[in-house]
């Protein structure tokens, strides 16, 4: 099925309270408008690369959700989990509701994760990224804004793409 009408836009949070509920609130506003973005198209237009790179709605979805256990989970956190594949290859088995859904619990660990930090300043568990560097839960926050909000305009001009609907 494939929504044809503009999504509403949504304005930012209006909060600027303390540090953690704001950077949270941010980071969960960009998380919705990806996952917007990818519902409401038939799972072949959500898989359709709109860029000569490869670049689809669902590849975004799957590699946000992989972001988010790579920097929450095994970084800060310090799981005893596998190095992440970070890259946005769709399987044959992988459809939108099962990706959405991954992405959901990925972000709701990530966000229990950050709740039960009382310091935005503790360091990660072990070193991560390409500089190698052990980063604050802080930076991880600020990053992971940054990284959403921009794959989250690549999902505008993808949805644009694949069926004319624009806004959040």
């Amino acid at each position: 099925m494939t929504e044809t009408r503009p999504h509403r836009d949504t304005s930012p949070p209006g909060t600027d309270s303390e540090e953690r509920p704001t950077l949270l609130a941010f980071l969960n506003y960009l998380r919705e408008a990806v996952i917007t973005k990818a519902q409401g198209l038939a799972d072949q237009q959500a898989r359709t690369p709109g860029v000569p790179s490869g670049t689809s709605l669902l590849g975004l979805v799957k590699h946000l959700a992989a972001a988010e256990r790579h920097w929450f989970v095994r970084a800060f956190e310090g799981a005893d989990i596998a190095p992440v594949e970070l890259g946005m290859e769709l399987t044959d088995e992988d459809c939108a509701e099962e990706l959405i859904a991954a992405y959901r619990e990925a972000v709701a660990r990530s966000n229990a994760i950050v709740e039960a930090c009382d310091d935005l300043s503790r360091p990660c568990a072990r070193a991560a990224g390409t500089a190698g560097a052990v980063r604050s839960l802080r930076w991880v926050l600020v990053h992971m804004i940054e990284e959403t909000a921009r794959h989250a305009g690549h999902a505008d001009i993808l949805r644009e793409q694949a069926d004319g609907a624009v806004g959040r």
